[in-house]
């Protein structure tokens, strides 16, 4: 049912299914452990802050992405699993729209959210645009901060695209939402932050539900 990072886009990292959780395996270290450096992200128009072209990192992100044919327009539902939430660490809960993968290349949108309820919670939705190594592996398109808009354990998250608006919820309220013409096709999936150290099944999801349809 599933393509997964590193068996089928052979540059990411794999998720993980064990004792009701789903999380990604451990991550960050493949490539000669390049840890993310973050100008807390680089959004659209920022991209040399600190004389940095892209932030550094790694980006070898746990993902999958369902096999078949899916309508463009797409819904993802998700029931998150966290313990012991820390700031140490970027951990994220991705989901994934319109996700393309095959080898050394990945592009889709990612709506995720940070398990973590202080002012160091964020929601965020990025767009992945292919190659990993073409410069600019994934664009920020819109990123909020705060407790609001980080997840606690038991909370539902969901995605949506329909035709050029991406959108996040948290417990059923929007809290994040940009319109992107870039991508149109390709389907739902899930995917953690890279570079978590061994606290990588310490989040995730523990239900995972998507449909789709066509205009």
């Amino acid at each position: 049912m599933w393509l997964s990072g590193r068996n089928h886009g052979l540059d990411w990292s794999d998720v993980i299914t064990k004792n009701g959780v789903c999380y990604g395996e451990v991550s960050g270290f493949r490539y000669g452990g390049v840890m993310e450096r973050r100008v807390e992200q680089v959004f659209p128009g920022t991209e040399k802050l600190a004389g940095a072209e892209i932030p550094a990192g790694d980006y070898d992100d746990p993902v999958a992405v369902l096999v078949g044919k899916w309508g463009k327009n797409q819904h993802v539902t998700a029931k998150v699993f966290s313990r012991n939430p820390t700031d140490k660490y970027f951990q994220e809960i991705e989901l994934r729209l319109r996700l393309t993968i095959r080898p050394h290349y990945a592009a889709g949108y990612e709506i995720f959210f940070r398990p973590l309820k202080t002012e160091k919670g964020y929601a965020e939705i990025c767009r992945w645009n292919g190659d990993w190594k073409n410069g600019l592996f994934w664009t920020s398109l819109v990123r909020h901060e705060g407790p609001q808009y980080g997840v606690k354990d038991g909370d539902i998250i969901e995605a949506t695209v329909e035709g050029n608006i991406v959108k996040g919820f948290i417990n059923g309220v929007e809290v994040t939402s940009v319109t992107d013409d870039v991508l149109t096709s390709g389907a739902p999936g899930i995917g953690f932050n890279f570079g978590v150290g061994y606290t990588n099944s310490d989040f995730g999801v523990t239900y995972f539900e998507t449909e789709s349809y066509d205009d």
